[in-house]
């Protein structure tokens, strides 16, 4: 090709060449006729070569072209029928017009036309209806990545089914990093004699390497409570597909020899860092720690957290070791600081407004100032009722202060103590959090995905009754410079009966340590049970929502408030503990509108089930037998569509998801 161009590219220089030439020659004609014949003569040949090439370049570029063009079609015919790329015309009415002969073959049959979309690939039809250009598909064993025009309703298919098969395998070889830590294996072998240590010992060893055996991860045992794990995404898939059955084979075997087990598992995945991994690995295992134990936590990048397990209560533990060490270090953070603001939930109960009196008179132990940050407008009636008792005692009252004086007296030496919460979304005012650098965190619920950012101090404890106990227990490694008043001592002894209703639940020894200390300070229980009475009108609704309660075939007690009444959130807690003592009741659920025009869900259960993971599908969280949630933007039977579903996905869970 290029010398046929290069043949006709010289060409048009000698055309000019012979046009001169023919002028010259008529000019000599003109004047010398003789001469001019002769000249002729002798060009004449030359023009007969001339234009003979000419003619026989111009059949050859002819001839060439018309070979080059049957061969272009050629080759277009071949790669549209016979290249591993498949071709799909079709219609407005999602019919199939045509395809190559490729694609045909990728559905094992001869001919697509005239077969709908729908019954072919009925995944491509909300793409095509939708602006995607391209997707990655699977049918039929295979991926195609389809690219999707859509003015000339194209579409094309490149098989990639090698390349997803080897990007599947990449991720399921990925390195997963694992710590599993034996919960209360402190507690349960304390004052045992070295035989028996070791048998507990090698029982535990046993089980966990016959379990890694069984799933092929590596297992090595780092101390006596803890082990850590090596395995990959494909593993960590069978483990999560079988609940980390492991949890439950620990915890039933030791039973069996009165020295009862749990573990802890916290998991780091999805990361081509190792140090990430043993990262999120210790901080999955923080949060497992954080919310009782006998659980697995998957903690990935993202942030994104999986919980496995947490089917039974935290245990109790017996030293009070971890208080002691939390009190001294409180005492010195409150040392260091110009002034303590004290900060519970929104719409404080009993718990938050006694912890937080508790720790101001901590505060005022060390002589240092200290306020209760609390919105007065967001209160039930029992709290107003404390409330109303605290505004007697004019120094107590004073001390008490709202959101917008807390943030015009916050300074950069400010220490703020979060109680009864763990949760940003949860204060009373979240511009504190953003404003004060040093926070501390006391709580006793079971910790969640959200949680406060960077605290200074965290003191969890999902064992503990309620936050007026831990706080109880602060108080007594504090200086003795002032003793509890009684309005003080009954404040927290009012959170504690109102969180274990009664001591009838999450009720512990030291709870009833931590009551018989505060009996002692002066704590009064007849104004307990006055600060607990409840008006009429609250009974009577309280009885109108249980009313139409109904009770599925598992145990699953659901009542609902009226579409069009709002109620107070202690209310429907109350709801929900009365339906619990209703026979045949495992889990109780009351759902209602709140002031702020939020749908409540409140949950209770004996223990056999944990309404905290049902809570947790739903945004909200709290205690295996005792959850909450908030949610916006839904109607009453919304809220129960979701509920129910909840409910169904953690029975098909097996209880432990």
């Amino acid at each position: 090709m290029s010398s046929l161009y290069e043949k006709q590219r010289h060409r048009y220089p000698l055309y000019v060449l012979i046009g001169i030439t023919f002028v010259l020659l008529i000019i000599v004609t003109y004047f010398e006729w003789m001469i001019g014949i002769v000249a002729a003569v002798l060009l004449g040949p030359t023009l007969f070569h001339v234009f003979r090439s000419y003619k026989v370049a111009q059949e050859e570029i002819e001839d060439y072209i018309s070979t080059l063009s049957y061969r272009i079609k050629k080759v277009g015919e071949e790669a549209l029928m016979g290249m591993p790329i498949g071709i799909m015309l079709i219609n407005d009415e999602l019919e199939i017009e045509w395809t190559n002969s490729f694609l045909s073959s990728c559905f094992g049959v001869d001919t697509l036309v005239g077969q709908s979309l729908y019954d072919v690939a009925e995944q491509l039809v909300p793409l095509i209806k939708t602006e995607a250009t391209e997707e990655v598909i699977t049918f039929r064993d295979r991926t195609f990545k389809v690219i999707i025009r859509r003015e000339e309703r194209l579409l094309y298919f490149f098989d990639i089914t090698e390349q997803a098969q080897l990007e599947q395998k990449y991720e399921q070889e990925k390195i997963v990093l694992g710590v599993i830590f034996l919960d209360n294996y402190d507690d349960v072998t304390q004052g045992m004699d070295d035989q028996t240590k070791s048998q507990l010992n090698s029982q535990v060893t046993s089980i966990l390497n016959r379990w890694a055996s069984e799933y092929g991860l590596f297992l090595k045992r780092t101390s006596s409570d803890r082990f850590v794990a090596v395995l990959n995404e494909h593993i960590l898939q069978q483990l999560e597909k079988n609940k980390f059955s492991i949890l439950d084979e620990v915890r039933e075997q030791t039973a069996k020899n009165h020295v009862p087990l749990t573990l802890s598992i916290g998991i780091g995945t999805n990361s081509p860092s190792l140090p990430e991994l043993g990262t999120l690995a210790q901080s999955s295992l923080d949060l497992a720690l954080g919310r009782g134990g006998d659980q697995v936590a998957i903690k990935q990048p993202n942030g994104k957290v999986k919980f496995y397990g947490g089917k039974t209560n935290p245990m109790e533990k017996r030293t009070r070791v971890r208080a002691r060490v939390i009190s001294h270090a409180l005492k010195e953070l409150i040392l260091e600081s110009e002034q303590v603001f004290i900060m519970g939930h929104k719409y404080p109960d009993m718990d938050a407004i006694g912890s937080a009196i508790g720790i101001l008179k901590v505060a005022q132990m060390n002589e240092k100032e200290a306020f209760i940050v609390i919105d007065t407008s967001r209160i039930d009636s029992g709290v107003q009722r404390l409330l109303e008792e605290v505004k007697k005692q004019t120094e107590l009252w004073s001390r008490f202060i709202s959101p917008e004086q807390a943030l015009e007296l916050a300074t950069e030496d400010t220490l703020l103590v979060v109680v009864d919460t763990h949760k940003p979304s949860l204060v009373i005012e979240e511009r504190l959090l953003l404003r004060l650098d040093r926070v501390v965190v006391i709580d006793h619920h079971r910790r969640g995905e959200e949680f406060i950012e960077d605290p200074i101090l965290v003191y969890m404890e999902p064992y503990a009754s309620s936050t007026s106990e831990l706080v109880t227990e602060l108080l007594q490694y504090q200086p003795k410079r002032s003793k509890l008043s009684m309005l003080e001592a009954t404040a927290l002894l009012a959170g504690i009966v109102v969180d274990t209703k009664s001591f009838t639940l999450r009720t512990g020894s030291r709870t009833f340590d931590a009551a018989s200390y505060l009996r002692a300070q002066g704590a009064d229980t007849t104004l307990v049970q006055k600060l607990l009475k409840e008006n009429i009108e609250h009974y009577i609704k309280r009885a109108k929502i249980i009313e139409n309660a109904i009770i599925d075939e598992h145990g699953f007690a659901i009542a609902k408030g009226s579409a069009n009444e709002t109620y107070d959130p202690v209310l429907i807690a109350q709801a929900a503990d009365t339906l619990l003592s209703l026979n045949g009741v495992v889990a109780s659920f009351v759902i209602s509108k709140r002031n702020d025009q939020m749908i409540g869900i409140s949950a209770r259960s004996l223990g056999d089930v944990n309404v905290q993971l049902i809570m947790e599908k739903l945004d909200g969280g709290g205690h295996l037998t005792n959850a909450a949630t908030q949610l916006a933007n839904i109607t009453i039977d919304e809220a129960e569509k979701r509920l129910k579903e909840a409910i169904r996905e953690y029975i098909a869970g097996g209880k432990d998801t």
